[in-house]
């Protein structure tokens, strides 16, 4: 397998117009790639600028999760310091999360964030949102977001051998007319759940009757807890 490192955008542009096969840190291919065969070209962003920014309202695809500091909001900060272990997240990159894990730890800080993703195809980069990120698995670039007014982040301590630990995301903003609003996200086992209502002491009736609020009891305990923690922390803002 040849392993090809662009240095620049069309560089990039030009591996994936020859067929290479996108790869992080290969925590999640490379097993696969031993038992399958592996493919003729591999393409790492890892000396691509553009996929390594790191900083206020920006993280790029290359960045590796130990990397990931209080340089962005504390919601994303604590996803990546709850994935793997340690010498994972000195592997594992935010594209392979995102993009290529079916866990997708860092999914729900995203989805409060509002991230949008920046991606590149062989006709070179575009804007677009984390749902066609999701279906279509584009080469990611780099998230870029508003930064929120506060965020919160709860992992549920996981059982051996169960499923996805629970993962409630929260972050509230501030909107264009001076209003706020609150986003949340539940990772619920494999399944992905957000949704944002106005960040006003009604915001967990408003929660009721969605989706989040159909989650089972022990669940929507975590979420009133998070909503409520996330509420508070606003008012001091």
């Amino acid at each position: 397998m040849l392993l090809r490192l662009p240095t620049t955008l069309p560089e990039a542009q030009e591996c994936l117009a020859d067929g290479a096969i996108p790869v992080g840190g290969a925590t999640l291919v490379w097993a696969a790639w031993q038992r399958d065969g592996f493919p003729e070209q591999a393409v790492s962003l890892r000396e691509v600028p553009e996929a390594n920014v790191l900083g206020t309202g920006e993280l790029g695809a290359a960045v590796l999760l130990h990397r990931i500091d209080e340089r962005v909001p504390e919601v994303l900060h604590r996803a990546a310091s709850g994935i793997g272990t340690g010498a994972v997240r000195r592997t594992a990159t935010v594209g392979g999360n995102v993009v290529g894990s079916t866990l997708r730890c860092l999914l729900p800080a995203a989805l409060v964030l509002d991230a949008r993703a920046r991606v590149l195809a062989a006709e070179g980069p575009f804007e677009t949102d984390l749902g066609e990120v999701l279906a279509k698995k584009p080469l990611l670039l780099s998230l870029h977001w508003d930064e929120p007014l506060v965020s919160g982040y709860r992992k549920v301590a996981e059982a051996a051998g169960g499923p996805p630990p629970l993962v409630v995301a929260t972050a509230v903003h501030a909107t264009g007319e001076g209003d706020r609003v609150l986003r949340i996200a539940v990772r619920d086992g494999y399944e992905f759940l957000s949704e944002s209502v106005p960040c006003t002491a009604e915001a967990l009736d408003a929660l009721s009757g969605t989706a989040i609020g159909a989650l089972p009891a022990d669940a929507r305990e975590v979420v009133r807890d998070q909503v409520s923690s996330a509420l508070e922390r606003a008012a001091g803002v």
